[in-house]
């Protein structure tokens, strides 16, 4: 697991890249896009940790809709009460429909950082990326959370770059558009380890490397299946026992014999099921099994990879279970997004509804193994 730090013991070591093939730049697009898309559609109920609430209000969720659209505007963070958590944060309007929450900002955030490094490209470097991040914060109009502001009080402070972050095992998958940046993947793994900075626990770095590594094989063609099951077979502990849960609990949902399939809950029993009871001292325990904390995000978004294999109805059905939904949603939409590429997201959901669909296209369009040019290896 650790093959991501010893290839790039050396800052200075040259990335070596060439175009892309059109089948496997469609794939890149989509995983990018992907996880923009699954993430907006989390966006109504991020944080709503009723799921019945959730179906008594929207039904199935096949568009888009701002937080807390159909519930007066807000949604309910267990122990942070009723609230709008992408209120604007006084930096501009509430977050509208098909806008991104958090976790989609910062995937577009590290995509502006990788499009402005692409010439020439190189190992990301934190220190190099903390100035756009800074930058970036001080208008940010999305929910900020505990570590980003904890880390943004230690570069304050002149903290070192290997000191920063806290020690949250929240996962927080920053890396979907690595996918156009690198053509190895432990460059890309070792670069989703870095974006997720803010985040320093070793399970939520290992989550975050687990998804970037799937989501490269899956984008040159590898079944998603397959790739979680290698990937995961030459991981930590810790992400196979969290994969083998999530692959067991699929069969048991989709198994007519077992009663978890005649549920009408089904998908929220089965995350809720595969993760403990997390009493913090707020107003009532967290289900962490849907909740940020990697060791149910992991095995719920791989739980809804493997179980509906199309990444519209699994962004749908991960949007309707809620709890921290956008967390699951980039890994999901990254993954799904590389296995169908920018066709496997329809209309509805695509060009003219998600907001940032222009400027994430745009920003593919840099990446130094999708550009169009000639200029072969750089």
């Amino acid at each position: 697991m650790r093959r991501a730090l010893l290839f790039f013991s050396a800052a200075a070591r040259t990335v070596r890249c060439a175009q892309l093939d059109p089948a496997t730049a469609d794939r890149v697009r989509g995983a990018f896009v992907g996880a923009l898309v699954a993430d907006a559609l989390s966006l109504a109920t991020h944080y709503e940790y009723d799921a019945t609430r959730i179906k008594k209000f929207y039904g199935a969720i096949d568009r888009y809709y701002a937080p807390g659209e159909k519930t007066g505007g807000t949604t309910h963070g267990v122990g942070w009460g009723a609230r709008n958590f992408h209120d604007g944060n006084g930096n501009g309007p509430a977050k509208q429909a098909g806008e991104q929450t958090d976790y989609g900002d910062y995937n577009l955030l590290v995509a502006e950082h990788l499009a402005a490094t692409a010439s020439p490209p190189r190992p990301f470097d934190v220190a190099e990326f903390l100035p756009r991040w800074r930058e970036a914060l001080a208008t940010w109009r999305s929910w900020i959370c505990t570590q980003t502001r904890l880390t943004y009080n230690q570069v304050a402070q002149g903290a070192p770059v290997s000191s920063l972050g806290g020690n949250s095992n929240a996962m927080s998958f920053r890396g979907a558009a690595l996918l156009g940046y690198y053509d190895d993947e432990d460059a890309v793994a070792d670069a989703a380890r870095k974006a997720s900075f803010t985040h320093r626990e070793a399970t939520a770095l290992d989550g975050s490397e687990f998804f970037a590594r799937v989501a490269f094989r899956v984008s040159r063609g590898a079944a998603p299946r397959d790739a979680i099951q290698d990937v995961a077979a030459a991981s930590s502990p810790f992400v196979q026992k969290k994969v083998a849960q999530a692959l067991a609990k699929v069969d048991e949902a989709t198994d007519p014999a077992q009663p978890l399939s005649k549920e009408d809950f089904v998908d929220d029993l089965a995350l809720t099921s595969m993760a403990r009871l997390w009493d913090v001292g707020k107003s009532e325990p967290i289900k962490v099994g849907k909740a940020s904390p990697t060791e149910g995000t992991l095995p719920g978004a791989v739980y809804f990879i493997v179980k509906y294999d199309n990444l519209a109805a699994a962004a749908r059905a991960n949007a309707e279970v809620g709890g921290d939904s956008a967390s699951r949603a980039v890994a999901i939409g990254a993954v799904l997004g590389a296995a169908g590429g920018l066709g496997a997201i329809p209309p509805e959901l695509g060009a003219g509804k998600l907001v940032e669909w222009d400027r994430a296209l745009a920003l593919l369009d840099r990446m130094p193994l999708l550009r169009d040019d000639d200029s072969g290896e750089l």
